[in-house]
């Protein structure tokens, strides 16, 4: 039977993600610019704003030669969250943006960050369109996030979390108010092969990729009170000091993974 904490697993990984690990990919020549604009995009429109050389926003293939002449080590991922700015090329614009949103992309002297923007038709159907809005970058701006863990360092420092995590939440009994969530955490053990990077990645960076991109969505569905107010004040505070380490290292396996060195 699905649950909520199903759905939320199954859902797409978050969209910097994508772009980091396909662009990366592109500019490594393993595969072709045609397929880059889809694979990041799936079933979303996505248009870019402020994209140098363009007067108003622009489909997201026709941006994507801007970024032709980068190497796949210029292109970078950053999560940010606030008190943990690492990998953001300092104070500006793009910084505060990107605090905000969660996550976005460095790709030498630009930034760029994804706007969800919900609509309803007509017909009363919702759809979103991802906007990715620019900005310029100073020049080194790559270099703030070379320092950040590695695949091997992110892979031990995720799964200690989630080992610590899952121990919390079996002392708090989560099982009683958030029966899925315990569920999800248990399953995370097994790698979800459905969440895949493009070709150029090793097993590791691969294998890593999955599992936090899966429980990336899981800790999104945590956030949430349970249905019904089965959570009080107290447990959500609980909850949420149980969760806050293993979200800090999924954060920073996804960016290990998507920053991890190509190879052919």
């Amino acid at each position: 039977m699905s649950t909520p904490a199903t759905g939320a697993a199954t859902l797409a990984p978050r969209r910097s993600s994508r772009f980091v690990a396909w662009v990366r990919a592109w500019r490594a020549g393993l595969v072709p610019y045609d397929e880059v604009a889809d694979a990041i995009a799936g079933d979303e429109e996505h248009l870019v704003a402020d994209a140098p050389g363009t007067w108003t926003d622009v489909p997201l293939g026709a941006a994507l030669p801007t970024l032709a002449k980068l190497s796949p080590d210029e292109i970078r991922l950053v999560l940010p969250a606030p008190g943990d700015p690492r990998g953001l090329p300092g104070p500006g614009d793009f910084a505060g943006a990107a605090l905000v949103t969660g996550e976005a992309v460095v790709a030498g002297g630009l930034g760029l960050i994804p706007e969800v923007r919900s609509h309803t038709s007509g017909s009363g159907d919702c759809f979103e369109t991802v906007l990715w809005r620019v900005y310029p970058l100073p020049a080194n701006a790559a270099a703030a996030s070379l320092s950040l863990p590695g695949a091997a360092e992110a892979e031990a420092e995720l799964a200690a979390a989630l080992a610590e995590t899952t121990a919390a939440l079996t002392r708090l009994d989560v099982a009683q108010w958030r029966p899925e969530l315990a569920g999800a955490l248990a399953a995370l053990r097994r790698p979800d092969g459905a969440t895949d990077l493009p070709p150029g990645f090793d097993p590791r960076a691969r294998r890593l990729f999955a599992r936090a991109a899966v429980l990336d969505r899981v800790l999104a569905l945590a956030g949430h009170s349970a249905p019904g107010g089965a959570i009080n004040n107290y447990e959500a505070q609980q909850r949420d000091a149980a969760l806050r380490p293993l979200t800090a290292a999924c954060r920073q396996a996804l960016v290990a993974a998507c920053n991890a060195p190509l190879r052919p």
